[in-house]
């Protein structure tokens, strides 16, 4: 077998085996979470382990990514890890110090220390509970700040795609020497100047990439503590007790993204517009429909999983979501996403609505443009 050939197996073998690691912890903390009666955090966390197994195999028959960029992915993967182990032995150290600070009553030590930004950072996560039924509004316009990456993965594939792949272009040339010494010359770069395939596949790097960013942090969180988080202390989030023991938000919501990214790229969702439909309904609704909630609902809603809504709230969530659609798919298919929205927000389930809303509406979507054969869009 030719050497470079024998690399790109490596590489793509490497990812694989990553999303298959991730299936294994998330059913180990997916259990972990369920016997500690966390059971909406404890299913949704193994029902990401299961789209892990589906990304693993599929990867492994199919592929993410051509070469060199599964490459790529193996080597930010390595960059993440070393991130954390960084921050986590920063963490343990400074742990430690304030300990033996403590311990021996130099408090004028532990004042002048106290004011540093880690060393808050960690007594909020350690000597107080940060997780909490209910966060504070403005915590909750941070955490669902996050949810505008769906408005990011619009912009990055009508632009931004383009010149990232026309900048890759120019540096990678075949014959560079760090392009040699990491990729060999196999085979020259494989997308040409405005290539629309590198675009479809830039935009599941950038995905599968924000994936590994985010659950390598939480995966550290639930299993050695909050504060070894580095994502933690990055967006000064409050932690519900819904992720205690359990995936956070942004784990379920890029998962779901990424499910349905692959359903396109593997043109059982043929249309684009039906994905950017799903997802930005999934997001930008579901803020709406908890940001209005929390600061103008009053008149509430309990449902039979004891959460509390507000009519206001999902009054707010329906019309961005059609609103969206509208504009995506046309007013038909507006109706259907603007549905399943309402329902998968309103009915209880056991399962995270950020997981389940990104893969359900595109698919819901999908099938009926099938069944009724209607043209997406306006015309």
């Amino acid at each position: 077998m030719d050497y470079w050939v024998f690399v790109e197996s490596l590489y793509n073998t490497s990812l694989s085996l990553f999303f298959f690691v991730l299936m294994s912890l998330m059913y180990y903390i997916g259990v972990k979470g369920y016997r500690a009666k966390n059971s909406y955090g404890g299913i949704s966390s193994i029902l990401c382990g299961i789209c892990f197994l589906i990304y693993g195999y599929y990867n492994s028959v199919i592929g993410f990514f051509s070469y060199p960029f599964m490459g790529f992915m193996v080597w930010w993967i390595g960059i993440i890890l070393i991130v954390n182990l960084i921050f986590t032995t920063i963490i343990r150290r400074d742990i430690k110090k304030m300990r033996i600070e403590i311990k021996n009553g130099n408090k004028e030590s532990v004042n002048i220390r106290e004011k540093s930004v880690l060393r808050r950072y960690i007594r909020r996560m350690t000597v107080e509970d940060p997780y909490r039924e209910e966060i504070p509004f403005k915590m909750e316009v941070i955490r669902k700040s996050f949810h505008l990456s769906g408005f990011l993965l619009v912009i990055a594939y009508y632009g931004i795609a383009y010149l990232v792949n026309d900048a890759l272009k120019i540096m990678l040339q075949p014959g560079e020497p760090v392009y040699l010494f990491l990729w060999g010359n196999k085979s020259p770069y494989p997308y040409e100047f405005g290539d629309f395939q590198a675009v479809d596949e830039l935009i599941m790097f950038a995905l599968v990439a924000t994936l590994a960013f985010v659950i390598v942090s939480d995966i550290i969180r639930i299993v050695w503590g909050p504060e070894y988080s580095i994502f933690n202390f990055l967006t000064k989030s409050m932690l519900r007790n819904k992720e205690k023991n359990a995936a956070g938000p942004q784990i379920y919501i890029i998962t779901g993204f990424i499910f349905s990214y692959m359903l396109y790229m593997a043109k059982i969702i043929p249309d684009v517009r039906v994905f950017f439909a799903g997802i930005l309904i999934a997001c930008l609704s579901d803020a709406s429909a908890a940001l209005i909630g929390r600061r103008f609902g009053k008149h509430k809603v309990i449902l039979r999983n004891k959460d509390v809504k507000s009519i206001e709230g999902f009054i707010a969530g329906v019309v961005v979501a059609y609103i969206i659609g509208l504009v995506l798919v046309g007013p038909v298919y507006a109706i259907i996403g603007a549905l399943i929205f309402f329902l998968t927000d309103y009915l209880p389930s056991v399962t995270a609505d950020n997981i389940l809303n990104p893969i359900v509406i595109p698919i819901g979507i999908q099938l009926v443009v099938i069944l009724l054969g209607l043209p997406i869009g306006w015309f």
